[in-house]
C-alpha cells in the first residue's frame, strides 16, 4: 500500500478531472468546473512536493503497488521528477485560478480537466516500477498535451506534427522495452535491474531509446515539435509542458541507460554529450533570431536540455570508466539543472501569459515600459531571466557551475579532446543566454511602450502575479540554499557508487567539486557580496552628498536636433542583427537540422497518420505484454 500523502496525489488529481468534467458539462457551471480543477490540482500537487521533499531527505525509497499503476517504486531519481512535477504543478494551479478566465467560453473547463489529467500521467509515469504501467501513463501525457494544444482552434497543423514526431518516439520506445522485457523474461523494473543487457543488443536497446525519449526531451535534431506546439498552447500549459514534460524523456533516457543497463559502454556517454553540446549551442543560437517571445522561450529549452544531456554524458562516462567524481558531478549538475530549469522556465512562460494576458499578443516589437505598468510580473521575469542566463548567485549559475567543474574534472584525464571543446560550448552558450535575455527584457519591459496596448497594459490578477512570485522564490532558494540542498539531489548519483562522497558535495555554505583544490563556491557569500556593492555607493550618496540645486530644468531632452519618434526604439532584430549576418550559415541549415522539417507534409495534411500511428502504437502494447508472459 502507497503513504497516504502519495496516494492522495494521484487521488486528488483524478478527482479533480472527475468532479471539474462533472461541473463543466452536466451541471453547466464553467466557473465552479475552473475552481474544481484549478483547487484538486493545487492541493495533489502540495501532496506530492511533500512526499517528494521527505523522500529525499530521508533518503530511503518507498515500494508499493496500486491496481491502477502496477508496483510501484520512489527512489531518488524518481523523488527528484515528482517533485519537479509538483513543484511546477502548485504554482500552475494558482496561476490557473485567474488565468483560465482568458479561455472562458474557448474550452477552459476542458484545458482544466486535462491539466489534472496530464498531471496525474507524468507523476504516475515516474512512480510506475513495471514496463506495462511505464509506458501506459507515457501514452497518457502524449495523448492529454496533445488534446490540450488542439485546444487552441487555430493549432490543427501544430497538433498533430506533436503527435505524429511523439508517437514515432514512443514506437521505439516500446521497441527498446520489448527488447529489454524479452531478455530477462519480466515485466517488473526491479528484474531489469539485475538482469543487464550486453554487446550488441544493449547498444541497440540504447539507441532506440535514446532516439525515442529524446523525441520527447526534444534536443538537436529531434526538437522540431518544441518550437511549434508549444507556443500555441495555453501559457501555463506551456509552462508544464517545457518546464517538466520534456524532462520525462531524460527521465527515461536515465532508466533505461543507466538503471537497466548500467551505461556499460563507453561511447554512450560521449554520445550524449556531444549532442547536448550541440543542441546547447544552436538551441541559443535560433533563440537569438526570434521575435516570438513564446518561440524564444521554447528554443531555450531545447538550449538547456543540452545542457542538462551535458551533465548526464559525462556520469555515463565517469560510470563507464570507474570515475566515482565524474559520475557524482556530471548526474549532480544534470540533475540540479534538471530541478532548476523546471522552476525558471515555467516562471518564464507564466511571465509571457501574463503579457499576453493584458497585451494579446506574443511579438515582443509590440511591448515595451511594461517593467512601471506590471511592476510584480516584471521582477518575477526578471528573476528568471537572470536564473537562465546563469547569474549568480541564482540557481541556473549553481547547477552549470557543477557541469563546469565536471568537465575540467574531465579534462584532468586527458583521454579525450570532447571536454575541452563542451567547455568552451558551454561558455559560448552561457555568453549568448545572456544576450538573448538582456534582449528580451530590455524590450519588453523597459524603455517606451511600443503599441497602444502596451502603453495602457496594468497588472494581473493577484493569484496569477502569486503563481509567478512564488517560483521566482523558488529560484532564489534553490541558488542561495543549494550548499543545504544540492546534497539531497546529489542521491541518486551517490547511489550508483560504492565510495561515499556526499560530505564532499558541500560543507556548510561553501559548495564543492569533491576536491576543494579545484575550486569552492558559496552563493550566500555573493550574494551578499553583491549586496554590498549595490549598498555601498549608495551610503555614500547619503553621507556626503551636497544641497540640491536652488533651479532646476525641466523640459524634452536633447535627441540630436531631433524629436524623439517611436521608431528610434531598438528592435528585436536590430540587437542581434549583427550575429545573425556572422551566423547566416547556421541559420540556413535549420530545416536539415530539425526532423520536424521532414514530417511537415503529414501535419499539414487532413490525414490520420498521428491516428494511425496511435493505433500501431496500441498494438505494439499488446504484442510486447503478450510476448513477455
Amino acid at each position: 500500500m502507497l503513504p497516504p500523502l502519495l496516494l492522495g496525489t494521484l487521488l486528488l488529481l483524478l478527482a479533480g478531472a472527475l468532479l471539474g468534467a462533472a461541473a463543466g458539462w452536466l451541471l453547466n457551471s464553467a466557473a465552479l468546473a475552473n475552481r474544481l480543477n484549478s483547487g484538486f490540482a493545487l492541493l495533489g500537487s502540495l501532496c506530492g512536493v511533500m512526499v517528494a521533499g521527505q523522500t529525499l531527505m530521508r533518503g530511503t525509497p518507498i515500494d508499493g503497488a496500486l491496481w491502477l499503476l502496477g508496483s510501484v517504486h520512489l527512489d531518488m531519481l524518481a523523488a527528484l521528477m515528482l517533485l519537479v512535477i509538483t513543484l511546477v504543478g502548485v504554482a500552475v494551479a494558482i496561476y490557473s485560478f485567474a488565468y483560465i478566465k482568458e479561455y472562458q467560453g474557448k474550452g477552459d473547463v476542458s484545458i482544466g480537466v486535462l491539466m489534472n489529467l496530464f498531471l496525474f500521467a507524468m507523476v504516475a509515469m515516474v512512480l510506475c516500477d513495471n514496463a506495462l504501467g511505464f509506458l501506459l501513463s507515457y501514452e497518457l501525457v502524449t495523448l492529454t498535451s496533445y488534446w490540450l494544444v488542439k485546444t487552441n482552434p487555430d493549432a490543427a497543423k501544430q497538433s498533430r506534427l506533436y503527435l505524429v514526431m511523439n508517437h514515432i518516439g514512443m514506437a521505439l520506445v516500446l521497441v527498446a522495452f520489448w527488447l529489454l522485457c524479452q531478455g530477462s523474461g519480466s515485466l517488473e523494473f526491479s528484474v531489469l535491474r539485475e538482469h543487464h543487457l550486453g554487446g550488441a543488443l544493449a547498444s541497440l536497446v540504447f539507441l532506440l531509446s535514446f532516439c525515442g525519449f529524446g523525441l520527447r526531451a526534444g534536443f538537436v535534431p529531434l526538437h522540431g515539435w518544441l518550437p511549434v506546439a508549444e507556443p500555441v498552447a495555453p501559457s501555463h500549459i506551456s509552462a508544464l509542458m517545457s518546464g517538466v514534460m520534456v524532462k520525462l524523456g531524460l527521465f527515461g533516457i536515465l532508466r533505461v541507460a543507466i538503471d537497466f543497463l548500467g551505461a556499460s559502454q563507453l561511447w554512450w556517454g560521449y554520445m550524449v554529450l556531444i549532442f547536448g553540446a550541440c543542441s546547447a549551442v544552436l538551441g541559443v543560437l535560433f533563440a537569438l533570431a526570434e521575435h516570438d517571445l513564446k518561440r524564444l522561450l521554447a528554443y531555450h529549452t531545447v538550449e538547456n536540455i543540452g545542457i542538462i544531456l551535458m551533465g548526464m554524458g559525462i556520469g555515463m562516462i565517469g560510470l563507464a570508466n570507474q570515475q566515482p567524481t565524474l559520475v557524482v558531478l556530471g548526474l549532480l549538475g544534470a540533475l540540479y539543472h534538471l530541478l532548476n530549469h523546471a522552476i525558471f522556465k515555467s516562471l518564464l512562460f507564466m511571465g509571457t501569459g501574463s503579457v499576453m494576458f493584458r497585451l494579446h499578443t506574443r511579438d515582443m516589437d509590440k511591448m515595451g515600459g511594461l517593467a512601471k505598468l506590471m511592476p510584480w510580473t516584471a521582477l518575477a521575469f526578471l528573476i528568471g531571466a537572470m536564473a537562465i542566463s546563469a547569474l549568480p548567485p541564482l540557481n541556473g549559475f549553481v547547477s552549470e557551475w557543477f557541469i563546469y567543474q565536471a568537465l575540467l574534472s574531465m579534462t584532468k584525464l586527458g583521454t579525450s579532446v570532447v571536454a575541452p571543446l563542451a567547455v568552451v560550448m558551454l561558455a559560448v552558450t552561457g555568453a549568448m543566454a545572456v544576450m538573448c535575455f538582456v534582449k528580451v527584457y530590455g524590450i519588453c519591459f523597459c524603455g517606451a511602450p511600443r503599441s497602444e496596448k502596451a502603453s495602457q497594459a496594468r497588472e494581473v490578477p493577484s493569484t496569477m502575479v502569486a503563481g509567478t512570485l512564488l517560483l521566482a522564490a523558488v529560484c532564489l532558494v534553490l541558488g542561495l540554499g543549494a550548499p543545504w540542498i544540492a546534497p539531497l539531489v546529489n542521491g541518486y548519483g551517490q547511489a550508483l557508487i560504492a565510495e561515499q562522497v556526499a560530505s564532499q558535495v558541500a560543507t556548510g555554505a561553501t559548495l564543492l567539486p569533491l576536491d576543494s583544490a579545484q575550486a569552492i563556491l558559496s552563493p550566500p557569500v555573493i550574494a551578499l557580496t553583491l549586496l554590498g556593492l549595490l549598498l555601498v555607493p549608495l551610503l555614500i550618496l547619503a553621507l556626503f552628498k551636497g544641497p540640491k540645486l536652488g533651479r532646476r530644468h525641466a523640459g524634452t531632452p536633447w535627441a540630436c536636433g531631433y524629436a524623439y519618434e517611436e521608431r528610434m526604439s531598438l528592435t528585436s532584430g536590430g540587437v542581434t542583427h549583427t550575429l545573425r549576418q556572422i551566423c547566416a550559415p547556421l541559420y540556413r541549415q535549420r530545416p536539415r537540422l530539425d526532423l520536424a522539417s521532414s514530417l511537415q507534409g503529414v501535419s499539414a495534411a487532413p490525414s490520420p497518420a498521428g491516428w494511425l500511428l496511435h493505433g500501431l502504437v496500441l498494438v505494439l502494447f499488446i504484442l510486447m505484454a503478450v510476448g513477455v508472459q
